[in-house]
């Protein structure tokens, strides 16, 4: 990790925009700071530095160095304060949060009743608005001002405020129930990927029915629904249930269009549903609605009053690039996905702050894929070097092992067998440390073995009898997930018929929307 990623002060300026830097200063000169501020400048000598520089800091003599880290803790605070005041960070949750902090300098001023008339209209904004603990902050304010306060409606207040404290707190709890079984589903898939047996289906459907709370779907309000949601699309991904993840996948993207204020309020999570909904469509193999869905994606993303940050930014590139990968995958188009490739690798370098580690693996798979597709198997290998030498990524073995299965192939095929058998002992002591020996790696690693010992004349048959072999796991309920990593099918297809993997993928999409148009 390099210094300008470790220094948090440094990323901060540099994720600031014009606009932001120039509000800065403003915000700076209405304090009555005067140019020769220490902080501002410190600020002014970080916003020129192309990376973080500390001997280069010191050398401007502002401070000494044990005066640093204090003056670097002020700027950034100052910085935050100005980022609040920006309008661009304006929205309805911290607008009913700005609400609160004035009720409650109100309340200590003993300015009891303009507290309290605040305190209402904040809480029908926040519940108005699915701010639900907010909302519980603020009746749990209103109950102590009301102790204090006395009117004669206390009684009749005290009785209202009690239920909606009760009403409130009970779905604070399911939603934090829901979003915990969430969470820690995201984690067993981050750390183990899909169930690979019966015993690990029934130990994760366990695991789910022990943790989902009771609930009636019909008294649920917007983000307990969303929770729901989000934790059955989980259980559902992890067991394969790809029709289940599809359905519950466009329940929360519908849970959106049905509430479209929420799209502006929480802009994460729909983006984030459409994600999921799109990959539920790749795996299911639906065409025409994963790209109907993709575009209406793009669409509304490019609407002026979509909200837009720099973390949402971030995700819209990460989403629909990674979309656009999987189209071509489905099409057969891989050649006229190269030119992605620069856009994704500016990209990542342009969101570099923004997008964690596991997900820029997830692109390099994907453009080591695309490569493989075309027949450059040294691109493809340079890619896959990118994961394979990662010894800091502690998730999705799943991906860990298929990147590895591909190189073996990638490695064959570009002629590279001079230490295929080394690669092959490699790949295979690594699968067995983790856990994760599908039957198709199996076959697929003892069949490069033993390609070695196989004649040329002899390898069309060859491939012809692992082929067959594989065939009989396409539709298996746990071995199929293997063919969505690496389509092994179409490479011994290719293989067999001397063509390129990409033109035997296109052909069978184009068979699939020939059946497609003739059952309409």
């Amino acid at each position: 990790m390099t210094k300008e990623q470790k220094d948090n002060l440094f990323v901060l300026v540099k994720s600031l925009s014009k606009s932001e830097k120039r509000q800065f200063k403003l915000f700076v000169g209405r304090l009555g700071v005067n140019e020769d501020s220490k902080f501002l400048t410190l600020f002014n000598i970080l916003e020129k530095l192309s990376s973080y520089d500390e001997a280069v800091i010191l050398k401007k003599g502002i401070v000494k160095k044990q005066q640093l880290s204090n003056l670097k803790a002020h700027l950034y605070k100052q910085i935050l304060i100005s980022l609040r005041l920006n309008p661009l960070h304006q929205n309805i949750r911290i607008q009913i949060r700005e609400q609160l902090d004035f009720a409650t300098i109100l309340y200590h001023k003993g300015l009891y009743k303009q507290s309290l008339k605040i305190l209402d209209k904040a809480k029908t904004l926040a519940i108005a608005n699915e701010e639900k603990n907010i909302a519980y902050e603020i009746i749990e304010l209103e109950k102590v001002i009301e102790s204090q306060y006395i009117t004669r409606s206390i009684s009749n207040r005290a009785d209202e405020l009690t239920i909606q404290a009760k009403e409130m707190s009970q779905q604070n709890v399911l939603a934090s129930k829901l979003s915990n079984l969430s969470l820690q589903l995201y984690g067993l898939f981050l750390k183990t990927g899909y169930v690979k047996n019966d015993e690990e289906y029934k130990r994760i459907t366990k695991y789910f029915n022990d943790r989902l709370p009771k609930y009636d779907i019909n008294t649920l309000g917007f983000r307990e629904k969303l929770w729901l949601y989000n934790a059955y699309l989980w259980y559902s991904f992890l067991i394969q249930d790809f029709l289940s993840c599809y359905k519950y996948s466009k329940k929360w993207v519908n849970l959106f269009y049905d509430n479209p204020k929420m799209i502006k309020l929480n802009p994460v999570f729909f983006l984030r549903g459409n994600q999921y909904l799109l990959e539920a469509l790749f795996f299911i193999r639906h065409h025409e609605k994963f790209k109907k869905t993709l575009s209406d994606l793009e669409n509304i993303t490019n609407e002026k009053w979509f909200p837009k940050d720099d973390n949402v930014e971030g995700l819209i590139f990460l989403y629909v690039y990674t979309n656009k990968f999987n189209l071509h995958f489905m099409e057969g188009s891989f050649r006229e996905g190269l030119p992605m490739v620069k856009d994704v690798l500016e990209g990542l370098k342009k969101y570099q702050n923004r997008i964690d580690e596991h997900h820029v693996m997830v692109f390099y798979y994907k453009i080591a894929s695309l490569y493989f597709g075309i027949g450059e198997n040294k691109k493809c290998i340079e890619f896959l070097d990118k994961i394979i030498s990662n010894k800091s990524l502690q998730m999705r073995e799943d991906l860990l092992c298929f990147s590895r299965i591909l190189n073996l192939v990638a490695h064959y095929e570009a002629g590279l067998d001079y230490n295929l058998d080394a690669l092959i002992k490699s790949t295979f002591k690594f699968l067995i440390k983790m856990e994760d020996l599908y039957e198709v790696q199996k076959e697929m690693i003892k069949f490069l073995k033993e390609l070695g010992d196989i004649y040329p004349h002899e390898l069309k048959g060859a491939f012809i009898k692992i082929l067959k072999k594989l065939k009989t796991y396409e539709d298996h309920p746990y071995e199929r997930r293997a063919f969505l990593y690496l389509d092994i099918i179409s490479w011994l297809e290719s293989r067999i018929e001397n063509k390129d993997v990409s033109e035997i993928i296109r052909e069978k999409y184009l068979a699939q929307l020939s059946k497609q148009e003739i059952k309409k």
